[in-house]
């Protein structure tokens, strides 16, 4: 079978036939698991003995800081995929998650905010992980700006993913801008390779809610990527036979 099965999922026909199933399934799943765990974390669990209720706001923050990270690599990897292979669906899916994370991005900076003035008494620092989550948001919005930029889709495109894969230099600075720098931001309090500085009753319902952003984040870049691929494929017959239907 060798690469055919690789060549086969950048086939926008082929994606956009096999992602119809997955859709109303992902749309269950996701939502079953961001009400039950928005009702578990805000209304179930303990309140924090220093921070009150204001901590609750972890179960927006964390999730949507996490997914504008693994969403600007999902990005940067199809753009990387585009310029080697010459996939027209990896540019299809670069394009798509751009404004995806950028609107996540936008929710762990205000939900970050938010949290910030009842903790540290401002809204706003010019912290290091703050800083260059900041730097993450205009790294989302230049591709975007650079996919409008050009007439000619081919050079939007190789732009677009040229700073795409220039930009995940700050991913790792994210990460670990507060063991690399005094900040006021906290470290992370969900760890993989030692225990976990959160109280499992916070923490269960956190996993879920990071859990079933991942879900919602598939469902919608999925359901843009489909809309992106009727957009530039119109002109091919199985197109114009699916509008006929």
């Amino acid at each position: 079978m060798g690469w055919q099965w690789f060549h086969r999922l950048g086939s926008p026909r082929w994606f956009y036939e096999k992602t119809n199933a997955w859709i109303p399934w992902l749309a269950v799943i996701s939502i079953s698991l961001l009400v039950t765990g928005a009702v578990w974390g805000l209304a179930f669990a303990p309140e924090d003995f220093k921070q009150g209720n204001s901590y609750r706001i972890i179960y927006i923050h964390v999730p949507s800081a996490f997914l504008a990270l693994a969403g600007y690599y999902t990005m940067a990897i199809s753009g990387a995929i585009g310029l080697i292979w010459k996939m027209k669906l990896a540019d299809m899916v670069m394009k798509s998650a751009a404004p995806i994370g950028a609107v996540l991005t936008f929710v762990a900076l205000v939900t970050g905010a938010v949290w910030g003035k009842p903790t540290w008494g401002t809204w706003w620092v010019w912290d290091a992980r703050i800083t260059s989550m900041l730097v993450l948001f205009f790294l989302y919005l230049g591709v975007i700006a650079l996919q409008e930029a050009y007439q000619h889709q081919d050079t939007a495109n190789k732009a677009s993913a040229i700073l795409a894969l220039v930009g995940t230099v700050n991913i790792p600075i994210i990460y670990k801008s507060v063991d690399w720098w005094y900040t006021l931001h906290q470290p992370a309090t969900i760890k993989f390779t030692s225990e976990s500085t959160i109280d499992p009753s916070m923490l269960y319902p956190l996993l879920m809610m990071v859990t079933g952003f991942y879900v919602f984040y598939a469902l919608v870049l999925l359901m843009s990527t489909r809309s992106e691929i009727l957009v530039r494929e119109k002109k091919t017959r199985w197109v114009k036979d699916l509008a006929t239907q």
